[in-house]
This record gives C-alpha cells, sequence and structure tokens, in this order.
C-alpha cells in the first residue's frame, strides 16, 4: 500500500513539474518567426496552415488588418515574441488557459491591390495533437480580422 501512495505522490509532482515548465520555460524565437508562405508543413497534426487561397484576402489595407489583428491579440492575450503587425510579419505566442501550452502563430499581411492577403500559420510548440485547437483558433483570427468585431477564442 506504501508503494502505491508514493508512485501517486510520484506522479503528481511529476505533473505538476510538467504544467510549471510549460508555463516558464524560454521561447527562442530562431525558427519560429517565420512567413507563412515559406513554411513546408509538418508531418505531425499539430498545426494550422492557411496559405494563398486557403488564407484569407480582406478589402481593407494592411494598415486596418494590422490594427483589427493587434486587438485581436490583445483581446486573446498573445504575447509578441517578434515582429509587428504595421512591418507585415509577425508572431505571437497564445497560451491555453488551464495548462499554459503555448502556440506560436505567425502571420503575415500582404499588400494586394485596395486590399490585404493575410496568411496565417498556428501551431502547437509541445505535443503531436492539438484537437484542432490551431484550426479554429486560425479560422475564427480570419474570420476576426475580416470584420471589425474582435473575438477572444477561449482555447
Amino acid at each position: 500500500m506504501k508503494v502505491l501512495i508514493y508512485i501517486i505522490i510520484a506522479v503528481v509532482l511529476l505533473v505538476a513539474a510538467a504544467a510549471v515548465y510549460v508555463r516558464v520555460a524560454a521561447i527562442d524565437p530562431t525558427g519560429l518567426h517565420v512567413n507563412p508562405n515559406d513554411v513546408v508543413p509538418p508531418s505531425s497534426p499539430n498545426y494550422a496552415l492557411l496559405t494563398g487561397t486557403t488564407g484569407s484576402y480582406i478589402d481593407v489595407p494592411p494598415s486596418e488588418v494590422a490594427t483589427r489583428l493587434a486587438a485581436l491579440a490583445e483581446a486573446n492575450n498573445a504575447q509578441l515574441l517578434e515582429g509587428s503587425p504595421d512591418d507585415g510579419l509577425v508572431t505571437y505566442i497564445v497560451r491555453s488557459r488551464i495548462m499554459g501550452f503555448p502556440d506560436v502563430v505567425s502571420i503575415a499581411l500582404t499588400p494586394e491591390g485596395a486590399g490585404t492577403q493575410v496568411d496565417l500559420f498556428s501551431r502547437s510548440i509541445y505535443g503531436y495533437s492539438d484537437l484542432g485547437v490551431n484550426t479554429a483558433r486560425a479560422q475564427d483570427w480570419l474570420q476576426t480580422m475580416r470584420g471589425a468585431t474582435v473575438f477572444s477564442d477561449g482555447d
């Protein structure tokens, strides 16, 4: 019986240590701040890559889309990793509410005619599957940037 209690305590401590690690581990932007148009899709299913025809053309200038993106990122408690919406390429860290697992979201804003082409690459840092979280976030963020309302994905 004592051995079982020790095993349970060890498992609880390991889970707690892992939870702390994913919340406080430094995230190096090297290799993470990428233009979605230059990405080769990973072999794991824990990402969403929406570029070109799967991205989104928004019929407003890049400066307006950048303003919407900045408000959207703030509403989702996204942390700026590198770049700027005003520069046309930005990468954010978005964490899940309960465990604080980090996802990386890179967004390119490219002027196209009178509007803006928005391409997005959202992916998990840890794990193999994301249960569709990155795809849902990518679609929600693109939808929000198309409109003027700010949506919090509640992930």
